[in-house]
């Protein structure tokens, strides 16, 4: 931003990195401050979600007002992430200068795309099949503009993040703090995909209408993760907004 505002990314359920998946190239001066990043099973954050819910946000908004040095900060979330970005601003709005959400949560209730996919993944998993687990995951969040190498990249995080989550407590502390749309004034540029469940393109639809500065971008070329897919054309959309 012109103002010199830091950029914060904070990332989504599928084990991209932080900036990789708010399509923010590495070392670059979008990513200046910190990042964060949600859990990584799935978009639901559901049974094999790590522990520490509670404290994400909270950690979050000292990680924006300890480190960015300014009054406000632009907060890119996507999917799970753009939640985290939301209960951030709601609950600071005075830390939030901007908001970029790409295929961001907001916590409406799950439809039967969004279930179906959460119980497939436990059937795969509970059935100690983490290849298939792996393969659905890919199948779900990549949209038809991803690559082969995209495939097998994104394949190579998730089968790590699983095999993380699957050592870890199988029944962790969960936590949320709440999202007041109507109430998050910053400016807002929400990014919804084509080729996105369902239930993420009415979260999109449900934000940009709720939110008083909210623009809704319907990319109907993407997935999940456009970011992955068409990664030179999300940083340029990024920084459009951003400047």
């Amino acid at each position: 931003m012109r103002s010199g505002a830091p950029v914060i990314p904070s990332s989504c359920c599928t084990p991209a990195s932080p900036t990789r998946a708010c399509g923010i190239p590495s070392g670059s001066r979008w990513g200046r401050g910190s990042t964060w990043s949600g859990p990584t099973s799935g978009a639901t954050g559901g049974r094999r979600t790590p522990r520490r819910g509670r404290t994400r946000t909270r950690a979050t908004s000292r990680t924006c007002s300890l480190r960015s040095g300014c009054a406000g900060v632009a907060l890119v979330g996507s999917s799970y992430g753009g939640r985290v970005a939301l209960e951030l601003a709601t609950g600071h709005p005075d830390l939030v200068a901007r908001l970029v959400l790409l295929n961001a949560g907001c916590g409406l209730p799950p439809t039967p795309d969004l279930e179906a996919f959460g119980s497939e993944e436990d059937r795969l998993i509970e059935a100690g099949d983490v290849g298939g687990a792996v393969d659905l995951n890919v199948r779900t969040w990549l949209g038809p503009e991803a690559d082969q190498a995209v495939g097998m990249r994104l394949a190579a995080m998730q089968r790590h993040a699983f095999e993380v989550q699957l050592a870890a407590d199988p029944e962790p502390e969960r936590g949320r703090d709440p999202i007041d749309l109507p109430a998050v004034t910053a400016p807002a540029l929400v990014v919804v995909g084509g080729h996105d469940l369902p239930y993420f393109r009415g979260s999109g639809r449900h934000i940009a209408e709720t939110m008083p500065h909210a623009t809704l971008l319907d990319l109907d070329w993407a997935g999940h993760l456009p970011s992955l897919e068409r990664p030179a054309e999300i940083t340029s959309l990024l920084c459009d907004f951003l400047s």
